[in-house]
């Protein structure tokens, strides 16, 4: 099944305001509590935006969020909330999908201004990579040892790499090639922390083939973006970026994927299941993979960046490997730069907001690894997972 915004939708609508806190390996915040980063960033995007909080009348989140949007109401002294909205489940995949229901809200007439927003401290609440039974899918997957995300994506990969020939150096190139372009950004958790090939196949082991730097940050931070319509972001300072299109799906049989079952159907197995959303996302943007200049992709593991990119269709299946093996993704001159501020790798893991704001970044040309004449941006959400969404951005 796959629910899509009508064009019509996409094309009337924006977002013109982002915002950040400081983002921290976990336990690195002890001083701020998540709600009180969660208003930082909120704060944040309406600065950005040029707009007063006041002036925010909708809210969307995702990933079991934990800020009630009534709680920030009353702490922004927000006059009257007129929408909230919760993405159901799907963890990090339902990132995209936030987004696009604040571009529904908007377009509707239901609120004026709708904030996205996301704020995860990894060091006051649990860690999502812990080992431990997980409490979704955890009473099925316990017996069988599969008690974290990394081992449970870890099956599908080690499959495409049965398949296909894929290798563990091809996954290192992924985490190399973020981590340079983490190396630019004040932000990243990662900066002055440069990594090599010989550094990654060194790492510890993690989940087999997973070793450490194949698996992304555990994050301390919120992030913010601001939807609303073109009609009022003309009486804004500052430019807008058009939301293209966005969609949400999933593969037939998928049900929650690695993430809880494991039960897809073989053919699609070593996949991230995104092909049914690519093909809604590209036809409701009339655009093709070929059209796209820069991409966000979900990199919660490095084997989930190669096969996104044959999802995805910028290359055939089982060629993943290969394409990142020639570069394909490095800034300058890769021909699709990924995740340009590092990435949930090397810059934060926010479940992939802060992937939505370095593609406003690359649309507005404030970047710090700019794409040249940018003027599309895919943004992808979700891993492996039984529930993906995702985004295509305009200059």
């Amino acid at each position: 099944m796959a629910v899509t915004v009508e064009r019509s939708i996409a094309d009337k609508t924006c977002i013109v305001g982002v915002g950040e806190t400081e983002y921290a390996r976990h336990g690195g915040i002890a001083d701020k509590s998540e709600f009180r980063l969660c208003l930082e960033a909120i704060l944040k995007a309406a600065a950005d935006a040029g707009i007063r909080p006041d002036e925010i009348d909708g809210f969307a989140s995702f990933g079991y969020e934990r800020p009630e949007p009534v709680l920030i109401q009353a702490a922004l002294g927000i006059p009257e909330m007129r929408f909230s909205n919760m993405v159901w489940g799907a963890g990090g995949g339902g990132c995209a999908a936030a987004v696009m229901n604040a571009a529904i809200a908007v377009h509707a007439g239901l609120c004026r201004y709708a904030c996205v927003y996301r704020s995860l401290c990894q060091g006051q609440y649990e860690r999502y990579g812990h080992y431990r039974p997980r409490p979704r899918g955890g009473p099925h997957m316990a017996p069988f040892g599969l008690m974290s995300p990394a081992q449970m994506v870890a099956l599908t990969t080690r499959r495409h790499m049965h398949l296909y020939g894929t290798t563990t150096e091809q996954f290192g190139i992924v985490a190399v090639t973020l981590r340079a372009h983490a190396q630019r950004n004040p932000r990243a958790v990662m900066r002055g922390k440069p990594l090599t090939l010989v550094e990654h196949a060194r790492a510890r082991m993690i989940a087999d083939p997973f070793r450490l730097y194949d698996c992304c940050l555990e994050t301390d931070g919120a992030c913010a973006v601001i939807v609303t319509t073109p009609e009022r972001a003309r009486d804004l300072r500052i430019r807008p970026v058009r939301i293209l299109a966005a969609a949400q799906a999933s593969n037939p049989g998928w049900g929650l994927g690695p993430m809880g079952s494991h039960n897809m159907p073989i053919e699609d197995y070593a996949s991230v299941n995104s092909r049914v959303l690519a093909g809604h996302l590209f036809a409701m943007a009339g655009l093709g993979p070929a059209d796209i200049d820069v991409a966000q992709i979900y990199d919660a593991f490095t084997g989930i960046v190669v096969m996104a990119l044959e999802d995805f269709g910028f290359c055939g299946r089982g060629e993943g490997g290969p394409f990142v093996a020639e570069g394909r993704l490095a800034w300058p001159d890769g021909g699709l730069p990924v995740n340009t501020a590092g990435g949930l790798l090397s810059e934060a893991y926010l479940h992939g907001l802060n992937l939505v704001i370095e593609g406003v970044r690359q649309m507005r040309g404030t970047s710090t690894a700019q794409v040249a004449d940018a003027r599309t941006c895919l943004v992808t959400s979700g891993g492996a997972s039984g529930h993906k969404s995702a985004l295509i951005l305009g200059h």
